[in-house]
């Protein structure tokens, strides 16, 4: 049994009550929320409702996007993740998401560890006086200023921060990252998108290209899903495409449901 989420920016035209019940229809375990789809978060309801009506649905909002950039410390970062986490907290998200910067800066050997620790030992006692958990997205991007899981890992447990802080496995950021060791114990989700054009270089590819996952796909999916549950992850896994090609959907409900029967499939398949 996967236990399949659907992110909001795959369906960003859809209203917080639509992405509910296109979830719900699709059997998905919960759904994640965003606060970068150029309009207010819940589309200006109040968090309490929209958690409400999730749990009547028997859903769960396996995360609340975002604060960024994360790492480079600053009392308006501070202020963000206070205020996520106040929100999270209202609508009974079960995380809050922290996006490394990704502008080419930041990116020294040395610096980069210092800002990543900088920031998680000032936003640690927070998240712990509100019984709060807090996914890093370590992003594959050659610009950006976290690609590492091993690093952020190595971050986390010098911090004593096990639990509190866990890492996000995005397919998509793992291939561009050219792949390396996974952390099953150490993930609170599991992101995936496809990549179906094979003309692109792996340093050409961005989010715009982050499309549903069939079996064009580039990236290695299955074969990343299937590594994970083996070594033991059992949450969320929670797509998320960017690609205006899929926001465009005329129908999402049965897009998602084709992408979601092919995974399901082909993983059933490997597995007898």
């Amino acid at each position: 049994m996967l236990n399949l989420a659907i992110n909001h920016m795959t369906t960003p035209r859809l209203s917080r009550i639509e992405l509910l019940d296109l979830a719900k229809g699709l059997g998905c375990v919960g759904v994640e929320f965003r606060n970068d789809l150029g309009r207010p978060l819940f589309d200006g309801e109040a968090p309490e409702a929209v958690g409400q009506r999730a749990r009547d649905m028997g859903l769960r909002i396996v995360g609340l996007s975002q604060v960024y950039p994360f790492n480079f410390w600053s009392d308006a970062i501070r202020d963000e993740v206070a205020s996520l986490i106040k929100t999270a907290k209202a609508c009974g998200a079960e995380t809050i998401s922290l996006i490394p910067r990704n502008d080419g800066t930041g990116l020294g050997n040395g610096e980069r560890q210092a800002n990543l620790r900088l920031s998680m030992r000032a936003i640690k006692p927070v998240l712990e006086d509100a019984g709060m958990v807090a996914l890093i997205e370590p992003l594959g991007f050659l610009r950006s200023s976290l690609r590492s899981k091993a690093e952020t890992v190595e971050a986390i447990e010098a911090l004593d921060a096990v639990g509190t802080f866990k890492i996000v496995h995005d397919t998509f950021h793992h291939y561009l990252a050219d792949g390396g060791p996974m952390f099953p114990e150490h993930t609170g989700i599991i992101h995936i998108s496809g990549v179906v054009d094979q003309s692109l270089a792996s340093s050409e590819i961005e989010d715009e290209h982050r499309v549903l996952v069939d079996r064009h796909d580039r990236l290695g999916n299955i074969d990343q899903i299937e590594r994970m549950l083996a070594m033991g992850y059992t949450g969320p896994i929670s797509m998320e495409a960017f690609s205006p090609v899929t926001h465009a959907m005329a129908d999402p409900a049965a897009d998602l449901a084709r992408s979601f029967e092919f995974i399901r499939g082909r993983l059933a398949s490997k597995a007898a």
